[in-house]
């Protein structure tokens, strides 16, 4: 990966003006906003620069035009992934990863469709030496503080030495961006036993155990909200389970509390009793606070969000892309990868 050619010495992120539900309103006020908040970041935008102008001065924003990278195509959310890499080699996406690519910026975030950020993200930036398959993580608050999940839906199937690439690709991410000093990693099981699991993470297990990780062997779904475990590692089709499984648990806690209060008029002043502390509860469960997730595994920095991101999820994507750069992530996911001997056979002859 080039570094970025830049003379002001400010991080600059490219930001996909055209991802994303809303955009690319939400995506030019989550750029202005990253900007006040970090004054050492340089925010670029990708897109349909005609309509990102007029969408700034119909809503009265200030951005700095230069900085808008033209791009005549919009990658949609109903794309498929590899139809979309060989028919929009000028969509927002193409065109702000090879901005990247080309040293121009130092990271790249957007929120568009998934699949496809993943996909034209591997066929640019391509693949960290030694990583066979790349893995998209997911941030979820526990009991002390946050974990991490990879797989998260990248991939749905996965094999053992895949599963490998993850628990190490997370660790280093837990460090670095969680600044969670040897993080514990496990395999996500049916059961702690070392003889509970499928041939797959039974075997993911007993590689692991080679990498020098904080490795606790089988952990339990129970474990993770708990805070028992810092990198949990599990096939794509699993985590994006887990993943929208807790995200229901925010909706469900806000329904209970409703109609806990709607019972009665004294349970409802309870409840606004303590509407202060649930606010603050709900924010760590909150999404848009997380900042999207990471694409570990490519040689670049990419950062997905949510399709509905809002301002402020988009303002958080760019400023983990651009903490991401400064704290030499890639760099060191490389290294970690390099200095294991992670067996792509599995043990058997080719």
């Amino acid at each position: 990966m080039q570094s970025s050619g830049n003379s002001s010495g400010k991080c600059r992120v490219l930001l996909d003006a055209m991802g994303g539900d809303f955009a690319p309103l939400n995506e030019i006020k989550g750029a202005i906003s990253a900007e006040s908040d970090d004054k050492n970041l340089e925010v670029w935008l990708a897109g349909d620069k005609s309509k990102i102008i007029s969408v700034m001065k119909e809503n009265n924003l200030s951005f700095d035009i230069s900085r808008i990278v033209d791009a005549s195509q919009v990658v949609t959310m109903s794309d498929p992934p590899v139809q979309a890499y060989k028919e929009k080699q000028d969509s927002s996406l193409a065109v702000g990863l090879r901005f990247v690519k080309n040293g121009n910026a130092d990271a790249f975030v957007s929120a568009g469709n998934t699949g496809a950020v993943m996909t034209f993200s591997v066929l640019i930036f391509r693949k960290i030496k030694g990583v066979d398959r790349p893995t998209i993580g997911t941030l979820m608050p526990c009991v002390g503080g946050y974990c991490t999940i990879f797989d998260a839906g990248a991939s749905v199937d996965s094999k053992a030495h895949h599963l490998a690439e993850y628990a190490v690709l997370g660790s280093i991410y837990a460090e670095e961006m969680l600044n969670i000093k040897n993080p514990r990693v496990g395999v996500l099981s049916v059961g702690e036993e070392e003889s509970k699991g499928n041939e797959v993470s039974k075997k993911a297990r007993e590689m692991i155990k080679t990498l020098g990780l904080n490795f606790l062997g089988n952990v339990e779904g129970k474990d993770i909200l708990k805070g028992n475990v810092d990198v949990t590692v599990c096939d794509g089709f699993t985590g994006n389970i887990v993943l929208k499984f807790a995200e229901g648990v925010n909706y469900l806690l806000k329904h209970l509390i409703k109609e806990y209060a709607d019972e009665s008029i004294f349970k409802k002043i309870k409840v606004g009793l303590f509407k202060s502390s649930l606010k603050a509860i709900f924010s760590k469960l909150n999404y848009e606070n997380y900042g999207g997730v990471p694409l570990l595994g490519v040689d670049g920095i990419t950062i997905i969000g949510h399709g509905s991101s809002s301002p402020l999820a988009i303002k958080n994507m760019v400023l983990k892309a651009a903490e991401a750069h400064r704290k030499e992530l890639l760099q060191k996911l490389a290294g970690a990868i390099a200095s294991r001997n992670i067996d792509h056979n599995e043990g058997n002859p080719e």
